[in-house]
């Protein structure tokens, strides 16, 4: 299947029925009064995050959705049907914005949750609500409310708590492959990777974390080279990013120094908020180094950095455990901080109400 992350689509909740302008006229009763019923009240479009579905391609081809306008009223005072509501099922971290005006609608981030999109339009009056000491026999009856109509902008960011960020052909694939049961091809040409892949690190029997792998970007990419940023959205979820650097170029005038703040750059030209998020730079392929730790060492000074490094060797596996347990420790302490401050917020909130 074809790997969708955005779409727009055009959404029309379904009118009401009308209401309608009736009399009894019974065998026994042929001055009965007014028995015109309400229209039924039209459909309303819904979205809710489905987990079994992986991509937005069902809205790539079909860009219309309409809900079913409800029934007219009948005599007797009989009220129409209601309009079926619509379902849009998307996948698990479906952003869903307002197209004309960019406001975010919602953040399906769980499972079944679910969000109005376009509210059905209420049904008319029908002439039984006109009847007064005054006016015994109404013919009044109103038309049925137009249901919302909105132009929905869909985009999906995949959950993952580790990103992985680097040129392409620096090892993310073939990394990801080697920690997790995932399998995205592996070749030895550039962007090989041509959409994001997920998979699942299993640490120990009760506890795991989920690595995304997206196309690599290059230089240039604000200015669309390559894939431009259009996958770096994937990324916004993680908690921590892992710059992957091939340390060991074939090409001897490929300078990974230059390359490495090459792709910081581009990622801060994307998002600031991503620029600053927690970010371990990773130097891949040390077993093609015969002196590989005064190459990383001499690496790490004249890139200037300070935080944390790891050399590892992603088809060997050669430091892919011990980056893993890393990985899950940072991880399970994020966990605990996010856990301790909603408790928080949640005793705040409790004293608040007890004040009140």
């Amino acid at each position: 299947m074809k790997f969708i992350d955005e779409a727009t689509i055009k959404v029309y909740a379904g009118d009401g029925g009308n209401g309608v302008a009736t009399f009894r006229r019974e065998k026994y009763e042929p001055m009965g009064g007014p028995s015109g019923g309400d229209g039924g009240r039209g459909g309303s479009i819904i979205v809710e995050a489905d987990r079994n579905i992986n991509t937005l391609v069902d809205y790539r081809y079909t860009r219309s959705f309409r809900a079913q306008r409800g029934e007219n009223g009948r005599s007797a005072e009989c009220y129409g049907a209601k309009g079926e509501d619509m379902v849009l099922r998307v996948p698990v971290g479906t952003v869903v914005s307002d197209k004309s005006s960019g406001q975010m609608l919602v953040d399906l981030s769980q499972d079944g949750q679910r969000a109005l999109m376009a509210k059905g339009g209420n049904g008319g009056l029908g002439n039984v609500h006109f009847k007064s000491s005054m006016n015994r026999a109404p013919r009044q009856c109103t038309k049925g409310e137009p249901g919302e109509e909105l132009e929905l902008y869909l985009e999906l960011k995949v959950l993952a708590d580790v990103g992985l960020l680097g040129l392409p052909n620096a090892g993310k694939s073939t990394f990801i492959r080697s920690v997790s049961a995932a399998k995205p091809k592996v070749a030895d040409y550039p962007f090989t990777t041509l959409h994001p892949n997920l998979g699942v690190v299993r640490v120990d029997a009760e506890r795991s974390f989920v690595i995304a792998d997206i196309p690599g970007i290059i230089e240039g990419a604000a200015d669309g080279a390559g894939l431009g940023h259009q996958f770096l959205r994937h990324l916004q979820r993680t908690s921590l990013l892992l710059h992957l650097v091939d340390i060991a170029p074939f090409d001897e005038e490929v300078d990974p120094i230059r390359e490495a703040k090459a792709i910081v750059e581009e990622l801060r030209k994307y998002d600031e908020a991503l620029y600053h998020k927690p970010r371990w730079l990773v130097l891949n392929k040390i077993d093609m180094l015969a002196d590989a730790e005064e190459v990383v060492k001499k690496f790490i000074r004249n890139y200037d950095w300070k935080g944390q490094v790891f050399s590892i060797s992603a088809i060997s596996g050669i430091g892919c455990k011990e980056l893993t347990y890393a990985i899950m420790q940072h991880i399970d302490e994020n966990r605990a901080a996010e856990k301790l401050a909603t408790e928080e917020q949640k005793t705040v909130a409790q004293n608040d109400s007890t004040r009140a």
